[in-house]
């Protein structure tokens, strides 16, 4: 049954289609506005509210609509890919190979990780760059396709006109004349029959190479056999640029009328090129009697350049049912030989129909790089589809270059859940590329620090050559701000969606909120899964809209009536069952019953105690599973995931000053709440709980009396503190906000201290601990306050304040 189509509440978040910039989407979507901005009546572009806005500024009408779209297609033509590299990356977009723009111009990556490969036009990452320079020395290649038995024409090699004059009465007339390191037809002569052209070709090939090439010329019509993976697979005959007359107009309005074709462009922007009037083309004129200023007769042919190259103007027709089998052989040998995967052969042959070695003629050149132009779209005849032979070398038998990608968003748990993940994986063999709110890590070697939540660290992932295995912690922002990163993962997951961040960027509600975060599972593959939290309303309801198939993660004591449906419809959901009936995580899949393993068994619990651990690892599980990944292997992983290394700031315990510390980054109402649940499970019989507190600036003001109403229930010292960057708030702003949801529930003010730096807070709080106490800590610098927590000396009880008692 088709997937219907996602919600368009959180459409607007996608990630752009691969190749686009955002010089071309902001071109585009001001264009876009300008013109609806333009449709509406004048009298409502002046009443408040309905007039359009961009970049806080009020828009313009547009005057003239035509020029302002010519305007978006110069900056589409300068940013968009050309022809070859274009037709590559469609293909591979066809086949499911994920396309990747690493530049401004035609570098691309198709595919992820370690299984990615790079291409720029036609020249791949397997081929070869001595064969590339092989390619482009016109001499050696000549040589070494003449040591193999291949038909070549004789040639010399020259530095001066004297040397070129010499090599040509000894080659004996016509000869050609070229640069020894050129390409695309520049600097190349034809059909010089006298010394005096064949001085002005050599002057024409020295302005590109301090050596020129004088070569005996071969009779017969231009041919371009393209050759990939050591097969031929497109043949086009070449025609110089020219113009036909008509008996009434110059040959400078014949040329202007030609340049007039839609498929002409600038350079290899289009299918052909626009023929451009030069000191070269008026010379070739010359030679003919004839200026731009004369009138051909009607069916006149006026030859315009010698080279037949697409790039000088000429136009293509497709040969390639005609090649003779014996021109095609040696057309593979000549790649072969070479060394390129794909090469453009230039052949010249006074019948393609028939064998160079009864006819005469043969190879003049060998390229790297050869463009897909003549090919895809001639001026006459059959569009071959080379594109796909191209794409298959470097993804044969179907491959598509995919790593697995498992992504993780939702409000609390994300990080947790993220590197349970990427540990299980590696606990499998995998190596992993991790992003997350502390940085993106590639195994154990972190490559950058800082919140690396966003689409721009999940790029940098997929892009590492050695990554196997992608776990990407996605957050609201980077969605909000650039989409995902990535076109489709193959397990996504949403864990939760509290209240958090709202206010900020459109996101007013909760439902707002869930539709930003809805995105990760709807992009999932057919073939994925959407891991989704049953208990949650608003992740319950995204299974609607959610790719693959869908995984639920329960704590509830009884499965809800969703679920069980689901579990008896041989549907994969990962719960965790009761203490009356083991307290162990359960598996279903298929409609069988997996037991796992006791919640107790899991570290990272604390035995059981911490409620949202449990939930984060029966994400990870459903994740890890849905990945394929054995549940033995889950079991093992899951029974070594604990310690600060593996999961920093989120839930590390530490008992080595005859008081517990726990740190965790509950930084949001939802998060404190679940956090001062456990806290209120592990309260010490006799001594105090210490919590220090505080959370980001951006939050709402109603969010962080919240915070402050929580902490005064739970905790016996509170700790306020702020963060180093106060996102918009004044210096004290967010404490005292906090504090007044202290104050709210008649907290003694004499407990409640305000430390500005995170550090002295942090020693504030160790520095009252009595042996027995917990101290409670939810860092911003996680390092740091960690190392504070592990360095702290706790004093002689000789040594202890004798106002610690009586502060609280």
């Amino acid at each position: 049954m088709p997937r219907p189509p996602p919600d368009r509440s959180s459409a607007r978040w996608k990630s752009p289609p691969p190749g686009f910039t955002a010089v071309r989407t902001s071109s585009a979507g001001r264009l876009a506005l300008e013109l609806i901005n333009a449709l509406l009546p004048s009298e409502l572009r002046g009443v408040r509210g309905l007039h359009l806005v961009h970049g806080g500024a009020r828009l313009p009408d547009v005057p003239n609509g035509g020029a302002a779209v010519d305007a978006v297609r110069r900056v589409v033509e300068r940013s968009a890919l050309g022809p070859t590299t274009g037709s590559l990356a469609q293909e591979a977009e066809r086949r499911g190979i994920p396309v990747m723009r690493l530049d401004d111009f035609s570098l691309l990556q198709l595919g992820h990780g370690k299984r990615q490969q790079r291409l720029r036009a036609s020249i791949t990452g397997r081929t070869s760059s001595i064969a590339v320079e092989i390619a482009g020395d016109k001499d050696l290649t000549k040589t070494l396709l003449a040591d193999s038995g291949l038909p070549v024409p004789r040639g010399e090699v020259v530095r001066s006109v004297e040397d070129a004059t010499g090599a040509a009465e000894r080659l004996g007339y016509p000869v050609v004349t070229k640069p020894l390191d050129g390409n695309h037809g520049r600097g190349v002569s034809l059909d010089l029959r006298t010394p005096e052209a064949v001085r002005a070709g050599f002057d024409h090939a020295a302005e590109r190479s301090r050596r020129v090439i004088v070569e005996q010329q071969f009779v017969g019509e231009d041919h371009r056999i393209l050759v990939i993976g050591g097969e031929v697979r497109a043949v086009a005959q070449r025609v110089p640029a020219h113009v036909v007359g008509d008996g009434s107009a110059s040959i400078a309005e014949l040329i202007e009328r030609e340049n007039r074709d839609p498929r002409r462009g600038s350079g290899h922007e289009r299918t052909m090129t626009r023929i451009e009037v030069d000191g070269q083309l008026r010379a070739i004129l010359a030679q003919s009697g004839l200026t731009l200023e004369s009138v051909p007769e009607d069916g006149c042919w006026v030859r315009l350049r010698y080279a037949a190259n697409l790039s000088t103007g000429g136009t293509a027709i497709d040969r390639t049912d005609h090649i003779h089998p014996e021109n095609a052989a040696i057309a593979r040998r000549a790649a072969l030989i070479i060394g390129l995967d794909v090469a453009g052969i230039d052949f010249i042959a006074p019948d393609i129909g028939r064998s160079v070695r009864e006819t005469g003629g043969g190879i003049i050149e060998v390229n790297a790089a050869p463009g897909f132009r003549m090919h895809l779209e001639p001026f006459e005849g059959w569009a071959r589809d080379i594109a796909r032979p191209a794409i298959e070398t470097l993804f044969p038998d179907g491959a598509t270059g995919r790593i697995p990608i498992l992504a993780i968003t939702g409000t609390n748990g994300k990080s947790t859940t993220t590197r349970t993940v990427g540990h299980i994986l590696r606990h499998c063999g995998y190596t992993v590329g991790m992003t997350s709110t502390s940085g993106i890590w590639i195994n154990d070697d972190r490559i950058m620090e800082g919140d690396c939540s966003g689409p721009r660290s999940a790029r940098m992932v997929l892009r590492d050559p050695t990554v196997e295995a992608a776990v990407l912690e996605t957050a609201r922002g980077g969605i909000l701000r650039e989409g995902l990163g990535f076109e489709l993962c193959d397990v996504g997951a949403v864990l939760n969606v509290q209240a958090d961040h709202l206010g900020l960027k459109e996101v007013e509600t909760l439902e707002d909120l869930a539709a930003v975060k809805s995105v990760v599972v709807e992009s999932v593959r057919r073939e994925g899964c959407s891991v989704l939290n049953a208990d949650d309303p608003l992740t319950l309801a995204m299974a609607r809209h959610a790719g693959g198939r869908i995984a639920w993660f329960s704590m509830q004591d009884s499965l809800s009536d969703v679920v069980r449906q689901h579990v008896s419809a041989g549907g994969l959901a990962v719960v965790q069952e009761p203490a009356s009936i083991g307290n162990e995580v359960v598996l279903y899949d298929n409609g069988r019953r997996l037991p796992l393993m006791g919640v107790a068994e899991i570290p990272a619990t604390l035995g059981g105690l911490a409620a949202f651990n449990i939930q984060n690892a029966l994400a990870a599980v459903a994740m890890c599973y849905a990945q394929g990944i054995p549940p033995p292997v889950i079991r093992g992983a899951l029974q070594r995931f604990s310690s600060f290394e593996q999961s920093p700031g989120r839930l590390n315990v530490h008992d080595g000053h005859g008081f517990r510390v726990i740190m965790d980054y509950a930084h949001n109402p939802a998060g404190l709440r679940a956090l001062c649940d456990l806290v209120t499970k592990l309260r010490p019989r006799e001594g105090r709980v210490i919590g220090m507190v505080s959370t980001p600036g951006d939050r709402r003001d109603d969010d962080m009396r919240e915070l402050g109403r929580i902490a005064g229930r739970v905790f016996d010292v509170v700790v306020l503190r702020e963060r180093p960057d106060g996102r918009g708030r004044a210096p004290g702003e967010v404490m005292r906000l906090i504090a007044e949801g202290v104050a709210a529930v008649d907290f003694p003010p004499e407990r409640l201290h305000q430390v500005p730096d995170e550090i002295e807070a942090v020693d504030l709080c160790l520095g009252m601990a009595h042996p027995g106490d917990l101290v409670v800590l939810t860092p911003t610098s996680v390092e740091a306050v960690w190392s504070r927590v592990l360095a702290f000396t706790p004093p002689l009880p000789s040594e202890l304040p004798r106002q610690a008692a009586e502060v609280v």
